[in-house]
């Protein structure tokens, strides 16, 4: 008897964690390759260094000065070094578990000393595909350190503004750069549900049109895929602004509280938007079966429509066609031509009806 190949089951991302003592920095994701590049952003309002190094020491000296200081941190894989700067910063070590935890959802946790939060940072890269990374930040006092998977993201525009003298970040604390670089992610949460309403018009009007290719479900299906990852990455949002603003951290001042009630507002309105299209898109392939459906009812009824026409003369030719020796017809010298101009005439009654009754 033949024996069966046992089944291969995929091995998971999550599994190099399990077994593992809470607090194991594991990094969980599939950048594994990139090296890690650190990007420090060191300025007051009158002055303003900008550092790159790959040496995690170079970090260390930014705590405790009276500078604000952004330290952001490319590259999740090489646990150590991430290991080394929570240890220098007094980070717990089930925080630095969720740093290199790609699949941590939405989350903020407050500290003593320090503020954490985790979200998914959305944009279109170089390629224009659609990526969603990791993101983490601690704030503290004096300081924001941000941990992302890769070196590509979208705070080149918060890069300007700290390059500015006279730009209102330069001339506030850390907790204004915290809530700058929010801002800049929220920002982006609108041009990626802006690019998937144009998606989602679109197909509406290749179906309204019958201009549908034969990839349509496929497109519909990666339309839904793509509005629940984005779905299931800002559906916790509302809560960790919500509680930023309630907090009674002295991390963030009661003058700063005002920012992040917009912010507030803008995930309330990418959250309602989100809906509105993933209302959209469920609807997309109802209008496709129902466009299906036309379809299939126009070949039906034109093939009745024919079938009808042609039992009439169907039946004609079959009474003619019997082997009966005595039909009085088939002695008669024009019945043949007889028999078809009655054919013919039959034919015609016939399509006239149905265009009457507008059948055709």
């Amino acid at each position: 008897m033949k024996r069966k190949q046992p089944v291969k089951i995929k091995k998971t991302k999550l599994a190099k964690s399990f077994g593992k003592a809470p607090g194991t920095v594991v990094y969980i994701g599939e950048k594994e390759h990139l090296s890690t590049k650190i990007e420090i952003h060191d300025y007051t309002k009158d002055s303003y260094n900008i550092t790159e190094t790959d040496n995690i020491e170079d970090a260390f000296v930014f705590k405790g000065n009276d500078h604000t200081s952004w330290i952001n941190i490319n590259g999740l894989s090489h646990t150590k070094e991430i290991t080394r700067i929570g240890e220098f910063y007094g980070l717990h070590p089930l925080l630095l578990e969720d740093i290199v935890n790609t699949n941590q959802r939405a989350k903020i946790e407050e500290y003593e000393t320090h503020i954490f939060l985790v979200l998914k940072m959305m944009y279109f890269n170089k390629k224009q595909e659609f990526t969603v990374e990791h993101i983490s930040i601690v704030l503290g006092k004096g300081y924001v350190i941000t941990f992302q998977e890769s070196e590509e993201d979208i705070f080149d525009p918060l890069r300007s503004r700290i390059s500015n003298s006279k730009s209102r970040i330069r001339n506030s604390s850390s907790d204004y750069l915290g809530y700058s670089l929010l801002d800049a992610v929220f920002d982006n949460y609108f041009v990626v549900i802006e690019h998937l309403g144009d998606k989602v018009e679109l197909l509406e009007d290749e179906l309204f049109n019958e201009k549908t290719n034969s990839n349509i479900t496929q497109d519909i299906q990666s339309l839904k895929r793509e509005i629940l990852r984005i779905r299931r990455s800002v559906l916790p949002l509302r809560e960790v602004i919500g509680r930023i603003i309630k907090s009674e951290t002295d991390l963030i001042q009661e003058k700063n509280k005002d920012y992040f009630r917009d912010l507030y507002d803008h995930i309330i309105h990418v959250h309602e938007n989100i809906d509105v299209y993933r209302e959209m898109i469920w609807g997309l392939m109802d209008m496709y079966m129902t466009t299906i459906s036309n379809k299939m009812n126009g070949i039906m009824k034109v093939l009745t429509i024919i079938s009808t026409i042609f039992i009439p003369l169907t039946f004609i030719v079959g009474v003619y066609g019997m082997n009966f020796e005595y039909i009085p017809e088939l002695k008669w010298k024009y019945s043949y031509y007889v028999l078809w101009g009655i054919m013919f005439l039959l034919f015609l009654a016939l399509l006239i009806f149905f265009r009457k009754k507008k059948w055709l």
